[in-house]
Parts: C-alpha cells; sequence; structure tokens
C-alpha cells in the first residue's frame, strides 16, 4: 500500500511538471512568463529522454523559439506515441498548438489541438490518472480557446473556456479557474458583453486579493492589469499594476519588478502621462535582471523623448541602447525591440538635423533583426523586420528596392494570416505604387490595407503585444489615403461612380473604425444594420484632405455628386476653430456668419441646385475631423441658415442606423440637477425645464438627490421608457475615459452607460428609441471631442441622441425642450423636423434669434 501511495505520488509530480507549461500559457495575453515556477528543483538528467525533449522544448518557447520548440516536442510526442503514454502525449500535442499558433501556422495549430483532445476524450484511462486526465483536458480546451480567439472566433473561445471552467471548479484549482476567468473576460469584451467582462475581471481581482504574496499574484495581478489597458480601462490597469509592484516588490524577485514597471509605463503612456511613462521606464531598465526587459523599457523611454523634442537625453539613450543590442539573446521580444529601436532612429531622422544615426545603420540594425527571425524560423518577426526595412528604402527613395522588400513582407504575412501587419505592408505597397504613377494598383493595395482592417477591428489592440499601434498614424491615414486616391481629380473631370461610391463606403468605414478605437472594443460589430434607408434624405460626405476639402453627395435615388473645393486643412480647420469659439458668444453674430457663409460655400452651395431640384427634406451629415464640432443647422448662405430650409442629422455610418418612424407612445424618463455637484455649477433652469416636458408627455421624474445612477438603472428597466431626457452637466470627448454624465452620486462614465440600459442591441423593442442630453459640452481643445456624442449614444443604445455641443446656463434651453416635444407629439412629424421646428421658434424670437441659443442642438442617429 506503502508503495502504491509512493508511485501516485511519483505520477503526480511528474504530470505536474508535464503540465508546467500549458498551465503557464493558458491566459495568452502576454509573452509566456515563468517568474513563478513551481519545478525549481527539476533535475533533467533523471528523466527518461521523451521528457528531457518536452523540457528542451519549454526552454525554447521560453525563449521564443518557437520552431525549436515545435520540433522538440514533435519528438517528444513520437517518444510518448512509442510507449503508449497517452495522458503525456495528449498535454505535448497541447503545447505543441501553441507553438504553432505563435508561429502563425494555424491549420497545424488546430489539427494539435483535435489530436490532444481525441486522445484525452477517447481513451479510456487508469482511474489513477482521473483527475490529472481532467485537468490536462481543461488546459487543452484554454489552449483551444486561445487559438479560436486568435482567429476571430470569439463566441466558439468563450464556450470552450465555459467548459474548461467547469473542470477546474470540480477538480477545485484556484490559480487555474484565475487565468480561465481572465481568459473568458476578453471573449466578453470582444463580444459586447461588458457588463459580464467587468463582473468576470472583478472576481478575478477578488480571488487574488485573498491570495498569500506569491509570484502567481505578481504575475496574476500583472497580467490581468495589462489586459484591463487593452480594454481602455487605463486608470483601472494603474491601480491593479500597483498593486502587483507592491506585492512584487516584498519578494525577491527583482525581474518581476522590472517587467510591472514596464507595463506600468505602457498604461501611463496610454494615458498620455508622458512624465510618469518616462520614469517607470527608467525604473523598469534599472531593476530588471532581463537584458531584454531593460532594452524594451529603454526603446519606449526613446521614443517618449523624442515625442516630446528631449533631444540631448534622446541621443544618449540611443546611443546606451545601441552598445547593449549585442547582449541580447534571439528571440522575439529582442527581435522586436531591435525592430522599434531602428522605426525610433528612422522617426528622429525627421525631427533631428543630424547625419547620426546612418541610414546604413538603420538598415543594419534591422538586416541583424531579419536574420535573427530567419533562424528562428518565425515568419511573423521576420515579415516585420523586412516590411520596416522596406519602410527605409521607402524614406530613401529607392522605390524599387522598397517595393520587392514590401511584396516580400507582404506574402510572408499573408501566408501566416497575419492581417495585423499584412495591412501595413498592403498600405505601404499603395504608397509607392502610387508614387511610381499606378494609381489603380495603388488603389487596389489600399482596399486591401483597409479590408484587413475591418476584418481586425477591436482585435487591432490586442492582437500583439509588441506591435504598438497608434490609431491616428497608423490606422486612421490608410482610409483617409484611400479616399483621396479614389478621388483623386484625373484627366476627367470627375471620378467614376463606382469611385465616389466606394470613396463613401471608406469615410463610412473610417468613422466605425474611429468608435471602435474610442470604446477599444468591437461593440459595433453588433449594430450594423441592414441597407434600408430613407429613400428622401440626401446624405453628405464632407472630408478633409491636406490640400482640398472634398464633398461627396448622395442624393434620393442612389444619385452621386462630388466637388472639392482647393483650400488646405490648415485653413479648413482655422476657420472651423474659430468658429466654434465665437458661436456660444453673445456679441460675435456678424463674425459668426462670416464664417459660417464661408463653410456653407465649402459644403452647400455647389450642391444648391440638385438639392432643391430633388426636394430632399432632410440633410444627413457624415461629418469629417473639426467639422463634427460645428452644428450644420448654423451654416449660413447670406441670407438664411441651414436649418432654415432643411431638417438636419448626423450620424457617423448609415451602417449603424436603420431609420424608421417612431411608434411607440410617448413616455419619458426625466432626470436631471439643478444643484451643484461634482465640481459642476448649479443650473437652476433644470427645474422649469423638467416641469415643460412633464407637461408634455407622461413622465418619470428623478430631480438631484432622486437622480442617482442605480435609480436611473432602475427606472429605465421597470417599464419600456421610449424617451430617456438627462437635463444635467456632461462632457463629450474624444477619450472614452473622460466622456461622462453627471448624477448626484458621481459621474457616469461612457463606458459604464450600458450598465444602465437592458440591451444595447439597437432591434429589440426595450432599446431607448430617443436619449435627450441637454446641458453637456464638447471638451475644450479637443478636436475630435463630438467623437463621444457618438459614443454616449451608441453605448446607451439609442437609436436616436439629441445633445448639445456647448452649454447655455438659461431658459431658452427649457423652451426649445418644450416645444421639442410639443412637435414630437404629432405622428406626422419625423424627430428631425421636430427638432428643427424648435430651433426655429427660438430663431423667430427676438430674444433667441442668435445661432448661440438655438444651433448647439444635435440629432445624431435615427432621424425619423
Amino acid at each position: 500500500m506503502v508503495r502504491k501511495k509512493s508511485r501516485f505520488r511519483k505520477i503526480k509530480h511528474l504530470v505536474s511538471l508535464l503540465l508546467f507549461l500549458a498551465m503557464l500559457l493558458g491566459a495568452g495575453f502576454l509573452p509566456p512568463t515563468f517568474a513563478y515556477k513551481t519545478t525549481a528543483n527539476f533535475i533533467v538528467q533523471s528523466l527518461p529522454d521523451a521528457q528531457n525533449l518536452v523540457e528542451q522544448g519549454r526552454k525554447d518557447y521560453e525563449a521564443e523559439r518557437f520552431a525549436q520548440a515545435a520540433t522538440s516536442w514533435q519528438q517528444a510526442i513520437s517518444a510518448f506515441q512509442a510507449k503508449g503514454d497517452e495522458l503525456r502525449q495528449a498535454m505535448t500535442w497541447g503545447n505543441l498548438s501553441l507553438a504553432y499558433q505563435q508561429l502563425g501556422r494555424w491549420a497545424e495549430a488546430e489539427d494539435a489541438i483535435r489530436y490532444a483532445i481525441a486522445l484525452l476524450r477517447a481513451q479510456s484511462l487508469n482511474l489513477l490518472h482521473q483527475k490529472d486526465n481532467s485537468q490536462i483536458l481543461a488546459q487543452v480546451l484554454d489552449i483551444k480557446g486561445r487559438l479560436l480567439l486568435a482567429q476571430s472566433k470569439a463566441e466558439d473561445a468563450l464556450n470552450t473556456w465555459q467548459q474548461a471552467a467547469s473542470i477546474y471548479q470540480k477538480i477545485d484549482d484556484t490559480n487555474l479557474i484565475l487565468r480561465n476567468r481572465i481568459n473568458q473576460a476578453q471573449a466578453l469584451q470582444t463580444l459586447g458583453f461588458y457588463r459580464q467582462a467587468e463582473k468576470t475581471l472583478k472576481e478575478s481581482i477578488q480571488i487574488l486579493q485573498k491570495q498569500p504574496n506569491s509570484p502567481l499574484k505578481v504575475t496574476g495581478l500583472r497580467s490581468l492589469g495589462n489586459v484591463v489597458q487593452v480594454t481602455g480601462d487605463l486608470k483601472t490597469s494603474r491601480q491593479i499594476l500597483q498593486q502587483s509592484l507592491a506585492v512584487a516588490s516584498s519578494l525577491p524577485d527583482k525581474q518581476a519588478v522590472g517587467d510591472i514597471l514596464l507595463s506600468l509605463g505602457n498604461t501611463a503612456r496610454a494615458q498620455q502621462d508622458v512624465p510618469a511613462a518616462i520614469e517607470f521606464y527608467r525604473q523598469a531598465a534599472n531593476t530588471a535582471t532581463s537584458a531584454t526587459t531593460r532594452i524594451q523599457a529603454q526603446v519606449n523611454q526613446l521614443r517618449l523623448l523624442l515625442e516630446t523634442k528631449q533631444f540631448p537625453a534622446f541621443t544618449a539613450l540611443s546611443s546606451q541602447i545601441q552598445t547593449q543590442l549585442s547582449d541580447l539573446p534571439a528571440s522575439r521580444t529582442a527581435i522586436f525591440a531591435r525592430i522599434n529601436f531602428a522605426q525610433t532612429l528612422t522617426q528622429s531622422k525627421k525631427m533631428i538635423a543630424a547625419d547620426t544615426p546612418s541610414w546604413l545603420n538603420i538598415g543594419q540594425l534591422l538586416s541583424v533583426a531579419i536574420e535573427q527571425a530567419r533562424n528562428l524560423q518565425d515568419q511573423r518577426t521576420q515579415s516585420y523586420a523586412i516590411g520596416v526595412l522596406g519602410g527605409v528604402y521607402e524614406q530613401t527613395k529607392q522605390w524599387s528596392d522598397a517595393q520587392n522588400l514590401t511584396q516580400q513582407a507582404l506574402l510572408m504575412a499573408q501566408t501566416i494570416d497575419a492581417k495585423d501587419i499584412a495591412y501595413r505592408w498592403q498600405w505601404q505597397l499603395g504608397r509607392l505604387l502610387e508614387v511610381r504613377g499606378d494609381n489603380k494598383g495603388a488603389i487596389a493595395a489600399y482596399t486591401e490595407a483597409v479590408n484587413n482592417l475591418q476584418d481586425l477591428r477591436n482585435d487591432l489592440f490586442s492582437v500583439n503585444s509588441q506591435v504598438k499601434f497608434s490609431f491616428q498614424d497608423e490606422v486612421e491615414p490608410v482610409y483617409r489615403q484611400l479616399v483621396e486616391l479614389l478621388l483623386q481629380p484625373g484627366q476627367n473631370s470627375q471620378p467614376s461612380q463606382q469611385s465616389i461610391a466606394q470613396a463613401s463606403q471608406t469615410i463610412e468605414s473610417l468613422q466605425i473604425a474611429e468608435l471602435n478605437n474610442f470604446f477599444r472594443n468591437n461593440c459595433l460589430n453588433l449594430r450594423l444594420q441592414s441597407k434600408k434607408q430613407d429613400p428622401t434624405a440626401a446624405v453628405i460626405y464632407p472630408f478633409i484632405l491636406p490640400d482640398r476639402l472634398e464633398v461627396i453627395l448622395r442624393l434620393p435615388q442612389q444619385r452621386w455628386l462630388h466637388y472639392a473645393t482647393n483650400v488646405s486643412q490648415q485653413e479648413v480647420e482655422t476657420t472651423l476653430k474659430q468658429l466654434q469659439q465665437d458661436l456660444p458668444k453673445p456679441h460675435t453674430l456678424r463674425q459668426v456668419q462670416s464664417l459660417s457663409q464661408k463653410v456653407y460655400n465649402w459644403l452647400i452651395q455647389p450642391a444648391e441646385v440638385a438639392l432643391a431640384e430633388t426636394k430632399a427634406p432632410t440633410l444627413v451629415f457624415v461629418l469629417d475631423g473639426w467639422l463634427r464640432n460645428i452644428p450644420m443647422a448654423a451654416l449660413y448662405d447670406g441670407k438664411q441658415y441651414l436649418v432654415e430650409k432643411y431638417n438636419i442629422a448626423l450620424t457617423p455610418s448609415l451602417q449603424l442606423i436603420e431609420p424608421k418612424p417612431l411608434q411607440k407612445e410617448l413616455r419619458a424618463i426625466v432626470a436631471g440637477l439643478s444643484e451643484p455637484r461634482a465640481g459642476f455649477s448649479a443650473l437652476p433652469n433644470v427645474k422649469q425645464e423638467l416641469r415643460e416636458i412633464s407637461s408634455e408627455l407622461p413622465s418619470s421624474i428623478l430631480l438631484n438627490q432622486e437622480f442617482t445612477s442605480k435609480s436611473l438603472q432602475n427606472r429605465i428597466n421597470s417599464l419600456p421608457f421610449p424617451v430617456v431626457h438627462l437635463a444635467t452637466h456632461g462632457q463629450f470627448s474624444s477619450k472614452a475615459e473622460e466622456t461622462f454624465i453627471v448624477a448626484w452620486d458621481d459621474r457616469i462614465y461612457v463606458n459604464e452607460l450600458s450598465n444602465l440600459v437592458r440591451t444595447i442591441e439597437q432591434n429589440k423593442p426595450e432599446a431607448i428609441e430617443l436619449l435627450v442630453l441637454s446641458a453637456c459640452q464638447t471638451a475644450a481643445g479637443d478636436t475630435r471631442a463630438a467623437l463621444g456624442i457618438a459614443g454616449v449614444a451608441f453605448q446607451a443604445g439609442a437609436r436616436s441622441t439629441i445633445a448639445s455641443l456647448w452649454n447655455l446656463d438659461d431658459e431658452s434651453t427649457a423652451i426649445l425642450m418644450s416645444k421639442f416635444y410639443q412637435e414630437l407629439a404629432d405622428k406626422k412629424l419625423t424627430k428631425a423636423e421636430a427638432l428643427r421646428r424648435a430651433q426655429l421658434a427660438l430663431l423667430q424670437s427676438p430674444k433667441y434669434k442668435r445661432p448661440r441659443f438655438w444651433a448647439p442642438y444635435i440629432l445624431l442617429g435615427n432621424w425619423l
């Protein structure tokens, strides 16, 4: 009996060693970390050859030598198969799938997972192994979930991880449950189930908080902090990472401290807290024992020094990095650090008037990176290095070499289906073809780049930790340059109808991409509607390019017009900025009318005759850039404002709405604050505004202390109120973390709004038909602040939203809202017509005729 127990313990210990790799890689959000190894006393020489191969594969994987790891595990599988050891064979197939995933060999990764699961489920294993078999199965399922998420099959990934979770619950393994919860949270975020994802992450934090200080707790908190950083909750990410740092500081592992400081630097950088980010990176470089972590931190610090124009410090640090590069091991992370260093040096040549570093030096850095990636058989990293080298040749105008390298990099990325890299080389190829006069080829390349970006959507931010994305620098320009090329003046006076239609579609795709970037998730994927549209509305797409302002006009019956004004982007933005500043002021009417007429002449005047002929009652604007901060109602033709001639609505994309009339009986939840709160001043006219609204339609009122986030949620969920009217301070920003409305108890941030409504899906009957935000304003100085209005609208699940671009503490708001609801009660009127009539009521009043009173209110979304 004693011998049997001893044998059982020996098997348990051996299986735990075999499972080591799979356990560590379950979460799959970061490069694998082994700081909390449970096998410190492991003696390789005492193990059989098959297990030596497993251990060698583990070491190779840890060093990011994925091809070598795959080779070792393939040999181990053959050895285990010869011995008839199905348990170890299944585990090794699971680990082999991980290596294939890292190499982008997706079909082989799928086969490996299938073999592992088949072995575990088909074989009738000894009862002695029952618990171990279950644990291996659960971990193989975790690996399968990682594969499915990488292939954008988030729902399948979630289902797979839930199967694994049920096994972990049965065997009561807290650590594996924790990793599984973090996996599930990412899948939930990807699917748009934010409340569930938030709950899952909070439960993960609670589990970690109850654990004693340990390397596992350090790594768990750091992983969680990085996940939250990816999803955009930067404040929480920094808090969790600080907790991880506090725990790590109580333990002797300096490398763990360095890794956390590196993560903190990344979060601070995302928060645009540059001084803190530079300091975190400096501390990480000084603390980490790993040369790779040290270089990563220094390269990230170097980029920030360049961006903030700290040129002497930049030069000193770049020299320091250069001398350390030879010490780096040949691993994926180290190669990417080398590539990122080369990219930063390339950028510096545009900003620093100096001969160093030379183009030859930068090329040599990348050549070494290419050779190292080739030796590792890492096609993903090799593609990236070759493509970046192609970009260097593009900078030095060696067009032929640049194109050859770019095409090599693209083919390699396409071979492993690495769309997040492929789109870059398609974009780069498009630029090269354009400069060589091949516009047709350039358009094809740009179009493929945009298609890949459409497929990636939110995966762009989490698909690879080494490839950092700046939306405004590395995503938005792809769309803009495609539109510019499609509408480029040529021998013919006008682009073809097909080109104009593709340009309008690209503009809409950019708007959706901007909103996805705003939320850092793909919530809008669930909101894409059918092609049904209002056949009577005209849709206007103004688009600001460096040398001209383009306008696409889709007239009723799908006829396209296109016209452009040769005016620089700087002049357009200066005009719009001045107009935005003047509109809310009391004594600037002539200046406002002059600037408004200038914008009118750009956007509307060339199409006046065509619009008049169609008798379109409504103009729907898909606005770009600074134009979103200007109310289109205030555009002036010299005699009349645009609102005097047309109903006006805005939409980020026609794909996001399905125009249909309001069918339900008008009932409203009306909430507001008249007293000062959360650092904002009192709104004394809110009481009158709420009284006026409640006199026009049945209302459930929440005023001051009654207006809390919880009470609002309860009211919304108790009965289907088609209208939600919030008369309270708020701010719209281009950043989700700075977009909020104020309740009595706290600010309600945009990413929390989905918690207040039953659903974010527009096609559900209980969705909000109309959300009115009557006292909010856009953030001062934010060129893309109006993006926050769309963010609030779509996060709240509202089919239509009325919001104010600036706030006026005046009774005019109460008058306008009262008139709006009077008109809305007429079932024959659309929402856009009801708002127009309310605005005209003020415009025709001597007291309120200036645009500052009636212009700030905009209608976003369904205008019918």
